[in-house]
């Protein structure tokens, strides 16, 4: 991976199929070619950061995650929601597809504006969590799943695109049986933060299962939201093209970390 500097506002990384985009999404969204993504992954901020507190390897820590995680008002959310996602199917193919993960404090406007916007939606995975943090106000159910949408452009009224789905694929992963909308790994482990920590880091494990049930070797797939870089960490893995966009030069860095970590643990 090239050497970088973090301290400029635009810098862009391009090596072996893995770009780097570094700025906002909703300007740097229009850089890239229209019908050009096979598919999307996108973990948008959840708007939580509002001064509460939650529980991380046994001790109490603040939910804020910084201020791009910072709460908008109901109508500032659902636009923003609506205009990324927007902007994510100009990019995406007739038969691409896109993932969106969320929690009940966002998922729902998510849910809204993809058919608003002309998706339609294909299934909703609950992401079921071995491990969730206990609830300290005791006050409601333990929060222990995410919802992962995932959608298909509709392209006319009557006429939805045709999308990749490797049904066999998952089915071997699940024993010889169909795989259920429902999934459950653990939040992300340890071992995957070696490089450094991102308050909303997805597991691998999660998104491998998303990588090989919707995309074939040498497709592209795009994160506008990159975060830590696991979407991008998968695709290289699994023999993908990756675009990835973020706004935050300390979780450039740490992607870069990782890849860099990836592949001196190849060459062992």
């Amino acid at each position: 991976m090239k050497n970088i500097n973090c301290n400029k506002k635009k810098i862009m990384i391009d090596e072996d199929d893995f770009v780097l985009m570094h700025g906002d999404s909703l300007k740097l969204l229009k850089k890239i070619e229209q019908n050009s993504v096979d598919m999307i992954f996108a973990d948008p901020p959840y708007f939580l950061s509002n001064g509460g507190i939650t529980v991380q390897s046994g001790k109490m820590v603040s939910v804020n995650k910084g201020e791009w995680d910072e709460g908008m008002s109901l109508e500032e959310r659902h636009k923003f929601n609506r205009k990324w996602i927007r902007m994510c199917k100009n990019v995406l193919k007739d038969d691409g597809t896109i993932w969106i993960s969320g929690t009940m404090h966002n998922i729902y406007s998510i849910g809204m504006a993809l058919e608003l916007e002309g998706f339609s939606i294909i299934n909703n995975i609950t992401w079921e969590k071995s491990n969730p943090p206990p609830n300290l106000a005791c006050r409601s159910f333990t929060h222990s799943t995410e919802t992962i949408l995932w959608a298909r452009k509709q392209l006319t009224s009557k006429k939805k695109g045709k999308h990749q789905f490797n049904y066999s694929v998952m089915k071997k992963i699940n024993g010889g049986k169909q795989m259920k909308d429902v999934w459950t790994f653990s939040t992300t482990p340890q071992r995957e933060k070696k490089c450094g920590k991102h308050p909303t880091q997805k597991p691998i494990a999660v998104l491998e299962r998303i990588v090989l049930a919707s995309t074939n070797k040498n497709d592209v797939v795009l994160d506008p939201f990159n975060g830590s870089g696991t979407t991008g960490i998968v695709c290289s893995m699994l023999g993908r093209r990756y675009i990835g966009i973020e706004q935050e030069s300390e979780y450039i860095e740490l992607t870069v970390n990782r890849l860099n970590s990836l592949k001196e643990n190849k060459d062992d």
